[in-house]
């Protein structure tokens, strides 16, 4: 029989902010004492110092898809984690992270805070997106040249920084993920193994990003696993991983738990058990199982876990909250329409802009395929199409009846900088207000980030006053 992995669930005592969480505001002096204190206590109860490899190098990755509130991870844990392991004998800390499509890694870090971190501890910043790259195959599925429902695209590329040093070197350097607790509402949740998906560059993450989502995020933990995984649960999102700040009262939960393991898939699993989430409800997860990832972790019987889950007794929402614009009205095809690519992302990024930054209505967004001509034809004004199958199908028909200046295009399965831009333009929105920073450092961090050769998709700045896409 199999030994069982070993996962800690460690909660926090100290009070989380009285205010309203639709105010995101730094952790209070005692929580974030609370927090360092548990950190500590998790990487002593891993193994300490004997974690380090030969290199006594440690390479640290966040969750910093984005600097929006609740969707990072916080950086009094990521500063914990690096503070530990300067006291317990490493070598070099590096702090690294890929962003999500339509932002550029530099900026993420000067938003949350992460470049003070580096600053503060002497952890090494890495912008992945910066990196030269390195070309490696999806796996999981056959090419659609061979099967439909296979990938489009079966090459990807991946920071040479993470080929070099999580890879290639593995076994002299150790890997720690840091991902935030959130459900996710095109994976169920996003945890230690999709914290992974920053590896393939944003040039490669549109395509597939539908029904093979979950194959291809199981492709890259093939290639690579953490060594140590802590889930930042002081808040966990419900309706998904990018909650609107203006209903966080709703969308966000002070959970005040992290949970941890040598294991991604098995720590995976338990903060998905906290939402109420089994295997059933996380394609990824299960694959990981089938693929034989989870090092013989057939479900939650095989993990001894080390803290009391028992509170964590109903099962939350992962898919979005529907707070969207009533005079925006959404087609989606009739024969296929995927919550995992062109449906669910531009309508998240639809919610953030109406519900916490005013942006205006009066158009028309069609995505997925199977429309009926009738509908098509009867649309007026401005139109987004989101999707390559909504773009093949009815693309020429809406721009030769209403005008290429009035059709905005959004293509792969999931082009999210091309999506932004369209939507800064149609909904009036600024995005230099769009990130929280002063609008003159955050031109000057993609100043920097362009100069320093990143492939980041980022939208125009001024994409609200130009149409471009």
């Amino acid at each position: 029989m199999n030994k069982k992995a070993v996962v800690y669930v460690r909660h926090l005592d100290a009070p989380h902010q009285k205010e309203s969480l639709t105010k995101f505001m730094p952790l209070n002096e005692k929580l974030k004492k609370e927090v360092k204190t548990a950190v500590y206590e998790l990487f002593d109860a891993a193994g300490g110092e004997s974690l380090l490899k030969s290199s006594r190098e440690v390479y640290i990755k966040p969750n910093g898809i984005d600097g929006q509130p609740y969707c990072y991870t916080r950086p009094e844990l990521v500063e914990a984690a690096i503070e530990y392991w300067n006291e317990h004998g490493a070598k070099k800390v590096y702090l690294f992270e890929n962003s999500t499509q339509s932002n550029a890694t530099r900026l993420v870090y000067a938003v949350t805070g992460y470049d003070k971190v580096c600053r503060r501890t002497g952890a090494t910043p890495v912008y992945l997106d910066e990196d030269k790259t390195v070309e490696f195959e999806f796996k999981g599925r056959p090419s659609v040249k061979d099967d439909p429902n296979g990938y489009v695209n079966t090459k990807f590329l991946m920071p040479r920084f993470v080929v070099k040093n999580l890879i290639e070197d593995r076994d002299k350097n150790l890997y720690i993920s840091l991902p935030k607790l959130k459900t996710h509402s095109m994976a169920g949740v996003t945890m230690g193994v999709k914290n992974q998906w920053a590896f393939p560059v944003q040039t490669s993450r549109g395509f597939d990003h539908n029904y093979n989502l979950h194959y291809k995020l199981i492709d890259v933990l093939g290639y690579v696993r953490p060594d140590f995984t802590i889930l930042e649960g002081i808040e966990g999102t419900i309706y998904g991983h990018y909650p609107v700040t203006a209903l966080a009262d709703k969308a966000v939960l002070p959970l005040k738990v992290l949970v941890a393991g040598k294991n991604v898939v098995a720590t995976d699993m338990v903060g998905a058990g906290i939402y109420g989430l089994t295997l059933e409800d996380v394609a990824h997860l299960k694959l990981a199982v089938d693929k034989g990832y989870s090092d013989g972790v057939q479900s939650t019987d095989d993990i001894d876990i080390r803290g009391d889950i028992s509170m964590y007794d109903r099962k939350y929402p992962y898919d979005l909250y529907d707070c969207y614009p009533k005079d925006v009205k959404v087609i989606k095809g009739k024969e296929r329409c995927c919550k995992q690519g062109c449906q669910n992302n531009p309508l998240t990024l639809l919610q953030i802009l109406y519900n916490d930054h005013q942006g205006k209505g009066g158009w028309t967004m069609v995505m997925g395929k199977g429309h009926d001509p009738k509908e098509i034809d009867a649309i007026q004004g401005k139109v987004l199409i989101v999707g390559d199958c909504a773009i093949n199908e009815v693309g020429d028909r809406l721009i030769s009846r209403l005008g290429r200046k009035n059709v905005y295009l959004s293509h792969k399965c999931n082009s999210l900088a091309d999506s932004a831009a369209a939507m800064f333009h149609l909904m009036k929105v600024n995005p230099m207000v769009f990130v929280p920073i002063n609008p003159v450092k955050a031109l000057s961090c993609l100043a920097l980030s362009k100069l320093h050769g990143s492939n980041a998709l980022v939208p125009n700045p001024f994409s609200n006053i130009f149409k471009t896409v």
